[in-house]
């Protein structure tokens, strides 16, 4: 497999729906600012959100992709994958159903478990949101079963439909922005209606090319096959596991439901940023190398499995770490330039760029996590990344219940980065004991060049932004072009430094620029 190359694919794809999410973002801080209907409908969006990672994403598909690999025969042949896949899609959708029924039906003692004081005793804020999550949470079938299929696609280094499926939301959303521009209420219920459309989008076009790839699958009774329960043996103590780092997720949505209004959107906004990198980067990356080292692994095949690794983390961190500086440095004229205007103040602003400053220092501990976790994955321990990140999460909370009060809103993004930095380091430490991966000397000397250069870029861009600090006072225009001015310099500094101090591998870049092609 060319990993470079498959990142790319993704990543690539992956940036087009970003860039939808960053229209849709501009329009709805527009459009809704920081007001309680924006908050919740964000609310009512995340709750779907967390079951998904945690039925569809997370330690189901981290099972299914090796144990689907593995069924495809060496000439290409797809029926012992395709029976596997039909039977664990005849047991995956009716408990999807159920749990989104039991749900529907218990919303408002959902809303009352999970939301603070501030929310549940106002009855109008109650009403709406208990309805809102009500719309939204059906997204949940289908966005799980998206899954499901990008994990076939995946495994089949088919990676277009499965990384573009994400715009479609996007789409939907923009759309329902664009169409019912009234604001409050009104604008949150079509967005809500619009999740549902936008699922209903994504699953069709991963059937579509699911069917294409040779794999049309059939709806069976659910049964538990020996395939089955080999996944289930695999994934559900994980998934227990995982419970509480989704639980953890509902007491930040607790926490931020304790916060002044607005607060809920600051987070998203600040999120969403942090989040760009890393799909980019660190799910396209560990989305691609998870089929390989199951490959590897499979074939006995240890240390090439190990040398896949190294590469990914070399590739992944030599564009995460320059993002890092950059978000830290220039998050005020970022969240400036995308959100300011309509009802999104310049204090919104502000405050939203304080919170992405903060979430934006554990960048490369989320990617490096994306990286690492499948060195497990794919020996089937799917239960050490759980638990370290049960461990670290729960500190987060703890600190959370211990400073929210006195620090406020800084804490929650505060309290995710060092859980996360903790998380990274736990992996490699526990992949060095086992003798699975090592940070080898070329690497570790590529990645202190990669972060001098880092740094380097990071006094460019302060220094633009003290030079053009009038022009981010100024018009819409002028705090655009000072914005590319300062992604122009910094990017200029970072590379010229990177590719004259070997900080990165010069095949790489040829190979992202589509001139040569290299395998990884």
């Amino acid at each position: 497999m060319n990993l470079v190359k498959a990142g790319g694919t993704i990543g690539g794809l992956t940036l087009v729906s970003r860039i939808l999410g960053f229209a849709r973002e501009m329009v709805f801080a527009r459009v809704m600012g920081a007001s309680a209907a924006a908050e919740v409908f964000i609310w009512a969006f995340q709750l779907p959100n967390l079951l998904r990672r945690l039925l569809g994403e997370g330690a189901f598909s981290q099972g299914f992709v090796p144990l689907f690999a593995r069924r495809i025969g060496k000439d290409g042949d797809l029926a012992e994958a395709k029976k596997f896949a039909e039977e664990v899609q005849a047991v995956f959708l009716p408990a999807l159903i159920l749990i989104t029924i039991v749900f529907v039906i218990a919303m408002p003692a959902v809303v009352v478990a999970v939301a603070s004081e501030r929310w549940t005793e106002d009855p109008e804020k109650f009403r709406f949101t208990v309805f809102l999550t009500q719309v939204t949470f059906p997204y949940l079938i289908f966005i799980s079963l998206v899954s499901l299929f990008s994990g076939i696609l995946n495994s089949m280094s088919r990676f277009f439909a499965a990384a573009f499926a994400p715009a479609l939301l996007n789409v939907a959303l923009l759309a329902a922005l664009l169409l019912v521009p009234q604001g409050g209420q009104q604008t949150a219920v079509a967005m809500a209606w619009a999740v549902l459309v936008g699922g209903v989008l994504q699953l069709a076009l991963c059937v579509i090319a699911t069917r294409r790839a040779g794999l049309a699958l059939r709806f069976l009774p659910p049964r538990m096959t020996p395939g089955v329960k080999e996944l289930l043996l695999l994934i559900l103590p994980a998934t227990i596991g995982a419970g509480g780092y989704y639980i953890s997720q509902l007491f930040y949505a607790y926490f931020a439901t304790r916060l002044p209004e607005g607060s809920f959107v600051y987070l998203s906004q600040a999120d969403r940023l942090n989040q760009l990198p890393l799909a980019l980067i660190g799910s396209a990356i560990g989305t691609a190398i998870l089929p390989a080292i199951s490959r590897h692994i499979g074939l006995g095949e240890d240390q090439q499995a190990s040398n896949v690794q190294g590469r990914a983390i070399e590739l992944s961190m030599l564009l995460t770490i320059p993002a890092t500086i950059a978000l830290m440095v220039s998050a005020g004229p970022i969240m400036t330039v995308l959100f300011e205007g309509g009802r999104f103040t310049a204090e919104d602003a502000a405050t939203s760029a304080l919170v992405l400053s903060v979430l934006a220092a554990g960048l490369p501990a989320y990617v490096l996590i994306k990286v690492l976790a499948p060195g497990f994955y794919a020996r089937k321990n799917m239960k050490t990344p759980v638990i370290i990140t049960l461990v670290t999460l729960a500190l987060g909370v703890i600190a959370n219940f211990i400073w929210i009060d006195d620090i406020g809103i800084v804490i929650l993004p505060l309290s995710t980065a060092v859980a996360a930095w903790l998380n990274a380091l736990a992996l490699y430490v526990l992949l060095v004991r086992d003798g699975y991966f090592r940070l080898e000397g070329w690497l570790g000397a590529r990645l202190v060049k990669q972060l001098a250069a880092a740094l380097a870029m990071g006094a460019t861009i302060w220094g633009v932004e003290l030079l053009l600090a009038d022009w981010f006072a100024g018009s819409i225009g002028q705090r655009l072009l000072g914005t590319v001015a300062l992604v122009g310099a910094g990017s200029i500094v970072y590379f010229v430094i990177a590719w004259f101090s070997g900080a990165m591998d010069k095949e790489d870049l040829l190979i992202l620029l589509r001139r040569k092609k290299v395998e990884a």
